[in-house]
């Protein structure tokens, strides 16, 4: 499966992203081993994910989402959490 995530940083900030294994990658970010953004923001902590059957759907959804302003991205989470 493939993945697109939002997570909440430790400054409160969001970071979307995406993977294909959303364990490995939570355990990246918390070890400041994943993306330059959220290293010295961590911890993180999963907000929402959308699960896809090919990369290419998933990574035009986070192109999308990461164009919502941050008040969009909350709304999203809030309404539609795992």
């Amino acid at each position: 499966m493939h993945y697109i995530y939002i997570v909440k940083c430790s400054d409160g900030s969001l970071y979307t992203g995406y993977t294909t294994d959303l364990d490995r990658r939570m355990k990246e970010h918390n070890r400041n081993q994943g993306a330059k953004y959220t290293r010295g923001r961590t911890p993180v902590s999963l907000m929402y994910y959308e699960e896809f059957n090919n990369r290419g759907d998933a990574m035009k959804r986070e192109c999308d989402i990461k164009k919502l302003p941050r008040e969009k991205k909350l709304l999203l989470i809030n309404t539609n959490s795992h």
